[in-house]
């Protein structure tokens, strides 16, 4: 199947308005794109991830018709974020918003380290003293370089790298800020 499979949350489904005869079933890849609905600072925002890569795309204060239709909305998110990062568009291979469909999620890995993203925002967006005084920009890019806990070797993953973007030492950097988890301040 050509295109892009958007796998979403119960929330993002309901936002969307999508029923049960809208959503595909396919196998599960490591090229589906997972969105969930957060909401944050009393707004709702999008949260987009690459299931392969973990490659974030955090999107604040949408309304649903910022939504319709879903896959000029959702692709035009990602190359934003892929410019931003001086990532080629085909980067996940060809981003067609004329080609996007709906399925419900299957990963609960991915779904768990989206949790930690979100917890990650929430944190950032307090931080900054509320969502209108937060830079999307910046909170993208910080999100694409937090050190995820892994199974695999090393035993952590940084999207950027495994997207293919900076090679830097993130982890260095996060354990410089004090944080022993994605998102929790350190206890003193």
């Amino acid at each position: 199947m050509g295109g892009v499979v958007l796998r979403c949350t119960v929330k993002m489904l309901s936002l969307l308005g999508a029923r049960q005869r809208d959503l595909v079933t396919i196998a599960p890849s490591d090229q589906d794109w997972y969105a969930n609905l957060l909401w944050l600072d009393g707004r709702k925002c999008l949260l987009l991830a690459h299931a392969g890569t973990l490659f974030s795309v955090f999107v604040p204060d949408i309304r649903k018709a910022d939504l319709v239709p879903i896959g000029r909305s959702v692709v035009g998110s990602i190359q934003a974020e892929l410019e931003a990062e001086s990532l080629p568009f085909d980067r996940f291979g060809v981003l067609d918003p004329r080609h996007v469909v709906l399925a419900k999620t299957e990963s609960r890995t991915v779904l768990g380290y989206m949790n930690e993203m979100a917890r990650f925002c929430e944190y950032a967006i307090d931080d900054a003293g509320g969502l209108a005084r937060c830079n999307a920009r910046e909170l993208n890019r910080e999100l694409r370089r937090e050190l995820h806990l892994s199974r695999q070797p090393p035993g952590y993953l940084v999207p950027i790298e495994l997207a293919g973007g900076s090679r830097g030492r993130p982890h260095r950097r996060l354990l410089d800020r004090g944080r022993t988890s994605l998102c929790a301040p350190q206890a003193r």
